[in-house]
């Protein structure tokens, strides 16, 4: 709704006899429709017109900083007065904010954020002022290994966290300290835990003890280490320790939104910041895709439900025309869209530092622009989670009281149907029940537990039961049984299900059940691992070749069996489970690519990708800001080329599996694949040479053999030289270290494995020459000016030589020169003889010793076609210059 809309209808609903809106000759919103609101501005005669000030622009940290200001009564008791002018502060802030919301002035973004505002100022002021006033007696906190003055760093969880806070929210806290030590510079002195302890009690006094003039907010505790049995405040190594060695699923997601919320205006303060950060992003972010969240928060959420409709009397359940529905815990409420949130966080953040923002809203925002969630279904999301907090909001601003549920007395549904611009109750909730469904069906299909297709459960049971599934005795059997020995039932099960050597299928079944890493599993992913390999007999025994399928389907298995996240993707999703036998069966190198690179079982779950051609400037784009992202982290960003270059490869080969694809439109894919990779390994490389002379290096990489050609096969490696053009006098050196530097990165094996093999022989004068190589330079050799000139077959080699990547001036003088070199005048039969010989001397380089036929390098293969097409004759006929 239109915020012009909503004051109109709020307008409307305003009675002119009604005086409680009236005060002080002004008109407030507040004061009508909220009770709470009515209480104060009748206690203070003065809050109208600072109100209707209030009310007339959005409300700002600066303007919450110069009321507190005013608000300030000199006294010795500093405590009292800070409890005093704050407590009216957070009342003119609740009622500027329920007035300029009524009044359809304040986005949800605004309200939320100025509640955090308030809570941060709140923390931040109180901890100045009890600093300072334990200081007098104590000192200051001294760490013992830095001797620096330490500062409590306190973190704010949940929708403080994520700046989402509600009108009449409690705030999550957790108290933290760097360094133990003791105070020091005061008549006393304390231990660091000690002080921060009291420090701390004393700021939840300061925020949470109701007075005459209220409270500013309720705090609760419980999210640090060991809940309320833990000690109030803890140092990050204390932390450290209960995260790797306690911490649980649920406090993963309550950290998702942890961030600092005490003042960060001293080097200290930011040192102890970043520490936190990178303590707690690897707990949170885990650094391969993590499935298991699915159901750990399905499980949670199980639970939350659950004790919601236990604490409401069985009255929080599943539809809002249910007596006291909850619009946060209940079914499509709030809740059900953070998590929808967080399991991309939860998955994928760990890979994807854009999905660490905090707010709900902008967290679906990144998902859209990752292509995680269709747009559509990301903004039902965010239409519902925008009306559902617009609602919370209202409930809560009725009496200030922490509430979720919808008001059973027919006043109170009359008057929060008007507070969201409807007529009547029913027509609100027919606006919720709209909002919701979409919703709870979105939630119930990402979360439901998965309908895996049944299947005759023989593992583990046939390894270890040889008494299982007796076959019946007939005459046709005692053969079988005859040839299996004491294994005889177990095949018979195994024949039954549509294998042929059952021998060696049990076998290697047997040898998986006694194995130290079957026996080491966790219970929970043994249960999966098992739930697996019978899904895994059934797909194969389909296949014509099943024997074949359950080999290459147990080798996969195997290798992904310690990995918890892999084994909880494919039992949450049974489609991928069906697309990896596919691939399995499909192709043995396609199997070895897979099991070498586990993580691209991600890739099967997007139909979408695997449709559609690729965008190649997103793509760049996107591995440009990713690689940017992790800049000076070179581990890292090596991973992140190899797994952005397995995913793309991964996706032609499904593709080509699946007949989507001609050879020639594969090779094209994989050429244009190798020139992005290639360009961004360029860029990136050269922002960390120390040696560069200049902003962007005017150097290039030319592509020779299959890259040239575009004829890239998905195992080819890359034939390329390089070359510079520039007459600075350290050129030569820096692009020859830039070079070495490129190659390392390229060939590399790292945790992700590795990106192209790569082969620099085709340089001027092959493996004897420069790595890099002067443009100038390689005109004179290709043109044979001079002594040192190109052999017949390095011409022969330009036939499938372009620019791929790096400065695309260089690019266009090495195809000017290309065309050149190709079309000078030969001599043919000179030139028919020398390509006899070097075809006869590749052949001797590579001897077929088997009866079967090499596709690549016995006679009529594929090398023949390629010296047939490569005769660079091309002066006569010049439209054969481009390979």
């Amino acid at each position: 709704m239109a915020a012009g809309a909503f004051a109109i209808t709020a307008a409307q609903a305003l009675q002119p006899a009604d005086e409680a809106g009236h005060a002080g000759g002004h008109v407030l919103y507040s004061a009508a429709y909220s009770h709470y609101a009515r209480r104060v501005v009748q206690a203070r005669p003065d809050l109208p017109a600072i109100l209707a000030a209030a009310a007339a622009q959005p409300l700002t940290r600066a303007w919450m900083q110069a009321r507190l200001q005013a608000l300030h009564e000199p006294s010795a008791d500093a405590e009292e007065s800070a409890k005093r002018s704050l407590r009216r502060l957070r009342a003119e802030v609740m009622c500027a904010v329920i007035e300029r919301d009524l009044r359809g002035l304040a986005t949800l973004g605004e309200v939320t954020g100025a509640m955090t505002d308030l809570a941060e100022l709140a923390i931040q002021h109180g901890l100045a002022m009890l600093g300072d006033d334990l200081a007098a007696t104590f000192g200051r906190p001294v760490g013992a290994q830095s001797g620096e003055v330490q500062e409590l760093v306190v973190v704010g969880m949940g929708k403080l966290g994520g700046r989402e806070l509600n009108v009449s929210s409690d705030i999550d806290l957790i108290f933290l300290y760097d360094e133990d030590g003791e105070t020091q510079g005061g008549s006393r002195s304390l231990s660091n835990h000690e002080y921060f302890i009291r420090l701390g009690r004393r700021l939840i006094n300061l925020l949470a003890e109701v007075t005459a003039d209220g409270y500013v907010f309720r705090v609760d505790m419980r999210l640090r280490p060991n809940g309320d049995a833990g000690p109030l405040a803890c140092s990050l190594g204390m932390l450290e320790e209960y995260l790797v060695v306690q911490g649980r699923e649920w406090e993963r997601y309550a950290w998702i939104k942890g961030r600092v919320v005490s003042a960060l205006d001293t080097p200290h303060a930011q040192r102890t910041a970043g520490l936190l950060a990178r303590l707690t992003t690897p707990f949170v972010f885990r650094r391969y895709l993590d499935y298991g969240v699915i159901a750990a928060i399905r499980s949670l959420h199980a639970q939350i439900r659950s004790e919601a409709a236990k604490r409401s009397g069985g009255l929080a359940g599943h539809g809002v025309n249910q007596r006291s529905f909850n619009i946060k815990l209940g079914r499509g409420g709030i809740r059900e869209i953070e998590f929808m949130a967080q399991v991309f966080q939860l998955i994928r953040g760990g890979q994807d530092p854009a999905l660490r923002v905090r707010p709900t809203l902008e967290v679906l925002a990144v998902a859209v622009e990752r292509g995680l969630l269709p747009a559509g279904q990301a903004g039902q999301l965010g239409d519902a989670y925008r009306f559902l907090r617009q609602l919370e909001h209202r409930l809560q601003y009725r009496d200030d009281a922490q509430t979720h549920h919808l008001p059973t007395s027919p006043d109170e549904q009359l008057a929060v149907a008007r507070m969201m611009g409807c007529d009547d109750w029913q027509q609100l909730l027919a606006r919720l029940a709209a909002l919701q469904e979409p919703v709870a069906q979105q939630f119930e299909a990402t979360f439901s537990d998965p309908d895996a297709a049944p299947c005759e459960a023989l593992w583990p049971g046939i390894v270890f039961d040889d008494n299982a599934a007796q076959a019946q005795d007939n005459p046709e059997q005692k053969q079988d049984d005859a040839a299996c020995g004491d294994n005889a039932a177990p095949c018979q099960r195994l024949q039954a299900a549509g294998f042929t050597d059952c021998t060696g299928l049990l076998d290697r079944l047997r040898a998986i059940a006694s194995s130290l890493r079957y026996r080491a599993l966790s219970e929970s992913s043994r249960a999966r691992f098992d739930q697996l390999v019978n899904r895994a007999l059934d797909l194969a025994a389909r296949q014509e070749d099943a024997d074949s399928t359950i080999a290459r389907f147990i080798d996969f298995l195997e290798a992904i069996s310690r990995r918890a996240s892999y084994l909880s993707l494919l039992s949450e999703y049974p489609q991928a489970m069906d697309r990896v036998a596919q691939t399995l069966h499909a192709s043995r190198w396609a199997a070895a690519y897979l099991t070498r690179h586990p993580q691209l079982l991600d890739e099967l779950l997007d139909s979408d990708a695997l449709a559609g051609a690729p965008d190649w400037a997103a793509f760049r784009k996107r591995l440009h800001e990713r690689l940017l992202a992790a800049e000076g982290q070179i581990e890292q960003q090596m991973d992140i080329l190899r797994r952005e270059h397995h995913v793309e490869t991964f996706r032609v080969l499904l593709q080509d599996l699946q007949g989507m694809l001609t050879v020639e439109q594969v090779a094209d894919r994989l050429s244009d694949l190798a020139d992005a990779m290639l360009e961004a390994t360029l860029e990136t490389v050269w922002r960390q040479l120390a040696t560069r002379h200049r902003d962007t290096p005017r150097f290039a990489v030319i592509a020779y053999g299959r890259l040239g050609g575009k004829e890239l096969g998905y195992a080819s490696d890359l034939d390329i030289i390089f070359l510079y053009d520039d007459d600075h006098e350290r050129a030569p050196d820096v692009y020859s270290a830039y070079a070495r530097r490129l190659i390392t990165w390229l060939t590399s094996h790292t945790a992700a494995g590795a990106l192209f093999d790569v082969d620099t022989r085709l340089r001027p004068n092959g493996a004897a020459g420069l790595l890099v190589t002067s443009f100038e330079a390689f005109r004179r050799y290709q043109l044979r000016e001079g002594d040192n000139t190109a052999w017949v077959w390095e011409h022969q080699a330009l036939t499938r030589a372009r620019f791929c990547a790096g400065d695309a001036a260089i690019g266009d003088r090495f195809e000017a020169l290309r065309g050149e070199v190709l079309c000078q005048d030969r001599d043919a039969a000179a030139l028919r003889d020398e390509i006899m010989q070097m075809r006869r001397k590749v052949a001797e380089g590579h001897p077929n010793p088997t009866d079967l036929f090499d596709l690549k390098h016995d006679r009529g293969g594929m090398v023949d076609i390629e010296f047939t097409g490569a005769v660079p004759g091309a002066a006569a006929q010049p439209g054969r210059t481009r390979s």
